[in-house]
């Protein structure tokens, strides 16, 4: 679901330089000549009045950087963007759709959902020039994605490395813990850490507003990925085998073994019962203040340590890649967002090109906090090592790369069932009982 500033300065030396959209010919055009400062916004045209509306999940300092991103592009081309997120977008986005009232651009935090809301007619094939951008800047993976019945739709936005475990080098050190290099090693950590009782190993948080329960369907696919492999991920998210099949039991049962211990969560929160209620967004931060040893959460959680915090393997706040069940085993998971569009305006389409450059990758990234697939991005423009790595993973040829299960399956499972699933599983329920649950529900 849906971080530190870089500056102004920073996005108009990355506004004026980078990749111009792929196909200029393909793209919005007309309108005088640019001003002094926007030669690099040339091709999109100027467009005075004209306003676009883009709708999503994006918040808080995330939604100010994501502004910031687009300012220049707005001042050089005349169009008001104005951004609307809300933590009721996967439920609102269809009443909107419903009602005749949709956004002009939407970004959608999960494929399924895209391919959900696409089934209704409602959301329009990319243009020309996204689909040249998509083809140039991503690989075939991602820009099937955005593919919906063989009709390309969205093209990807920012993405994210998930299972990163988050903690801090300094306590570490003090209390001589090693990162571990396999998934036993990590075990073996946790029960150390429990029973030196210092602090709890873990603090989590499944809470998201009207989207609580997705951290927890992040911790499964991450297991799911590492102890069954990508072929058995593959066939759980296509539904080729049972939701409830064993080697899924097997891996949220071993989730369980850590978050459902009392003994090891929920540190500087509560009990375990608090992880249902506990906010993703402040779940680690009680890792600043030695009160748990470690958090799960995607690469894009660097943005909720707050001003002043670095992230750094000699700094405030570090992270690894969750481990596989063998040393240096190469499998992440991930996710991402997807632009698709419910106008076709000039002004519509430029925008949606922009966000579909290397250009405006290289800007969002420079502002710190999110990573991109684009591989037109510099990794350089991270705003930390640990993203830099991150970026470098996804472009990486030889890592196992899949994308969030969750955000894969049909919307009443990804974003439905599953999640429910997961606040009724951390609260008391086993797992064999909310795994058939889900796999009933399967549309």
């Amino acid at each position: 679901m849906p971080l530190g500033i870089a500056g102004v300065a920073a996005l108009a030396l990355t506004g004026c330089v980078g990749d111009e959209p792929t196909d200029p010919s393909a793209a919005p055009g007309g309108g005088a000549e640019p001003a002094a400062g926007c030669e690099a916004y040339a091709d999109y045209g100027t467009f005075d009045g004209a306003s676009v509306d883009i709708y999503g999940t994006i918040l808080d300092v995330e939604a100010d950087r994501l502004n910031e991103s687009w300012s220049e592009f707005s001042e050089c081309t005349g169009i008001e963007i104005v951004y609307e997120g809300s933590t009721e977008f996967e439920a609102q986005i269809n009443v909107r759709v419903q009602g005749g009232n949709p956004p002009d651009l939407a970004i959608f935090p999960q494929p399924g959902l895209l391919a959900s809301v696409a089934g209704t007619g409602s959301v329009l094939e990319a243009p020309e020039s996204v689909a040249a951008n998509a083809q140039e800047f991503w690989t075939e993976d991602w820009q099937n994605y955005g593919t919906v019945d063989g009709t390309f739709y969205a093209a990807p936005l920012m993405a994210s490395v998930k299972g990163f475990v988050w903690y801090s080098p300094s306590v570490w050190a003090e209390n001589g813990w090693e990162v571990p290099t396999t998934l036993d090693e990590l075990d073996e950590l946790s029960a150390t850490i429990a029973s030196s009782e210092t602090m709890k190993p873990w603090c989590v948080g499944f809470g998201s507003g009207e989207a609580t329960g997705w951290p927890g369907t992040d911790w499964v696919e991450d297991y799911v990925l590492r102890t069954a492999g990508p072929d058995v991920y593959d066939q759980w998210i296509a539904h080729e085998i049972p939701f409830d099949d064993p080697a899924i039991v097997d891996a949220m049962n071993r989730v369980g073994d850590l978050i459902k211990n009392p003994d090891y969560v929920n540190g500087g929160i509560g009990d375990v019962s608090t992880i249902a209620t506990t906010d993703f967004g402040v779940a680690g931060l009680p890792v600043l203040d030695a009160e748990c040893a470690m958090h799960h959460q995607a690469s894009f959680y660097e943005g909720f340590w707050g001003d002043g915090v670095t992230v750094a393997e000699d700094g405030d706040v570090w992270g690894f890649i969750l481990p596989g069940t063998e040393a240096d085993a190469a499998a992440v998971t991930g996710g991402g967002e997807f632009v698709g569009a419910f106008s076709d305006d000039e002004e519509v389409v430029a925008v949606q090109t922009y966000l579909s450059s290397a250009e405006w990758a290289n800007s969002r990234v420079s502002l710190g906090g999110v990573i991109s697939a684009n591989s037109g991005l510099d990794p350089a423009n991270a705003s930390s090592a640990l993203l830099t790595s991150a970026v470098e993973t996804l472009q990486n040829p030889e890592t196992t790369f899949r994308f969030d299960g969750s955000d894969l399956m049909p919307g009443a499972v990804g974003s439905g069932t599953f999640w429910t699933a997961m606040v009724d599983w951390v609260s008391g329920a086993d797992t064999e009982t909310v795994l058939s649950q889900v796999e009933s529900s399967w549309p």
